[in-house]
């Protein structure tokens, strides 16, 4: 089985919505359900990418983080969301971390990285902003060898 992993950035400009979306797509394309989605659904990206593989026949594995992941979703729409995706999940691997912290993200983006064949990475390509950021990933998943596949509309910064 394919394993392929999302990180990636949870605001995504509106400029670069439609070439993130298109560029995730053809990654699964040719999708059979032999595919494994690793993703810690976080807002923006992560799932942008758990929807996408859904509808492709990935077997989706949700990363949580930490044991009050739920908190830090800003409203109940987010929430609602997060859990529907949570819900269609095959697996579910959650992280020994009590509260979602730097430490926690960090080590769930690790876990992505550690446990797919390719990552896809939502990046506009600057440092992270903390630690667990997307940059931090993509230093992570390279230093590993990993394939990274970098998303990102060239000229489109974010906010």
């Amino acid at each position: 089985m394919k394993r392929i992993g999302v990180t990636g950035h949870r605001s995504i400009p509106q400029e670069a919505h439609d070439h993130v979306l298109a560029s995730m797509r053809a990654a699964f394309r040719g999708c059979d359900g032999s595919v494994e989605a690793l993703s810690s659904l976080a807002v923006g990206a992560d799932q942008l990418f758990a929807d996408l593989a859904l509808a492709h026949g990935a077997q989706l594995t949700a990363v949580i983080p930490s044991g009050d992941y739920e908190a830090c979703f800003a409203d109940g729409a987010e929430l609602a969301r997060y859990r529907a995706l949570k819900a269609r999940a095959v697996r579910e691997v959650r992280l020994d971390y009590p509260h979602s912290t730097d430490e926690a993200y960090y080590a769930a983006g690790a876990y992505i990285a550690d446990h797919c064949d390719r990552l896809l990475a939502v990046w506009d390509g600057l440092p992270a902003r903390g630690l667990g950021g997307t940059g931090d990933i993509v230093t992570y998943a390279r230093g590993l060898g990993r394939p990274v596949t970098v998303i990102w509309r060239e000229g489109v910064e974010r906010s």
